[in-house]
């Protein structure tokens, strides 16, 4: 119990403040006009796709210049509140197929879900677009999709899914895909070699479960590692190490409370269910995610970057032996919501601000 007490702990403690680095880097903003921009993905030849919620798909040169915005033509595409375009991810094979994929809040307000689909891209378009996956139940509202697409080297993805905020002991049902992150293949079916596959009464795709919403997913090249963070409620924002086939124990087991201050459950900790690497209290509300592996911040080597949005910040928590041993608050003075943050191909750090007036930011080293 004291480790986990030591957890909870870290939210408070392991801030540094934000001078700490702030003269390793400079910013610049690339691009000041996008519409609440949700993911971005880097092309071979360094131009830059963003998704905007409303559903549109811009592109970018590598110095932040629009060319295109088209929009996405996804069927059944629900856009209200936090539904809409979501995250975006380039086939292994892209420079070849020119093959996408793309997540998106799919139906109406009385039965809506996160979808999948791929899609060609060709000369700012998005052509041949297939649905890949739609996550079972339909539910109402419009909160908590998830969403975001990670590749991983077996020619598998991971999409991450809420809860759809109303349903959350739903996310302990193996039953359905609500609070989970599914594997699938490419081409949008069941591996074999799936944790739960072989379990009667289970849907097949699901790779974790016991999630809340989660918004940030990257596998790590060098370690295997896969990390996810997700929403907690008010306070229990949560970093996660990912195992085939575990139990993440939302709402069972969580460090937050219920927006009206009520206790969610009595437990923060429960047998069997996997315990968090970190824990924000207050709730930073945690949006994007990449660990970095790029050359121009060599002392940055393995760090993870999260992107906040209630916390206007972008975190940098420094691993050992996949333990955080430190965290760093970096652009606080900019006072911003920041929904993505991504390592670029040149090994910047590439921003997007939340909001009707979105940026795309990078951050390169002081020359």
């Amino acid at each position: 119990m004291t480790r986990f007490i030591a957890l909870w702990c870290m939210g408070f403690s392991l801030f540094l403040s934000a001078g700490a680095t702030a003269n390793a880097f400079k910013v610049d903003a690339l691009t000041t006009d996008l519409e609440n921009p949700w993911g971005m993905a880097f092309l071979p030849d360094g131009r830059i796709l963003v998704t905007e919620k409303s559903g549109y798909l811009l592109t970018l040169s590598a110095k932040g210049e629009r060319q295109s915005r088209s929009l996405a033509k996804l069927p059944n595409i629900f856009t209200a509140s936090q539904g809409g375009l979501l995250d975006i991810a380039l086939a292994p094979d892209f420079a070849q197929s020119n093959q996408l994929f793309l997540s998106y809040a799919c139906g109406d307000i009385n039965a809506n879900s996160t979808c999948l689909a791929s899609a060609t891209f060709n000369n700012g378009e998005l052509n041949d677009v297939q649905s890949l996956f739609h996550a079972k139940p339909d539910r109402r509202g419009a909160a908590h999709y998830g969403g975001r697409i990670a590749l991983l080297p077996d020619n598998t993805l991971l999409l991450t899914l809420g809860d759809g905020f109303d349903y959350r002991e739903q996310a302990q049902n193996k039953a359905n895909h609500l609070g989970k992150i599914v594997r699938l293949t490419l081409t949008g079916d069941v591996p074999t070699d799936n944790p739960l596959v072989n379990e009667a009464g289970t849907a097949a795709e699901i790779f974790t479960y016991g999630h809340r919403n989660v918004q940030g997913i990257v596998y790590d090249e060098v370690s295997g590692n896969i990390y996810s963070h997700e929403h907690g409620p008010k306070g229990g924002d949560e970093l996660n190490l990912l195992q085939a086939g575990n139990n993440y124990g939302w709402p069972v087991a969580t460090f937050g409370i219920d927006y009206t201050g009520a206790r969610v459950s009595p437990f923060t900790t429960f047998a069997g269910m996997q315990a968090p690497l970190h824990v924000w209290t207050p709730s930073i509300a945690p949006a994007g995610m990449t660990l970095y592996r790029g050359e121009l911040f060599p002392e940055w080597q393995g760090n993870i970057f999260v992107s906040a949005l209630a916390g206007k910040a972008l975190h940098r928590l420094a691993l050992q032996d996949n333990q955080v041993i430190k965290e760093e608050v970096l652009l606080q003075e900019r006072d911003t919501r920041i929904r993505d943050v991504r390592t670029g191909p040149d090994g910047a750090i590439y921003l997007l601000t939340d909001g009707a007036r979105g940026q795309l930011l990078r951050l390169t080293p002081h020359s």
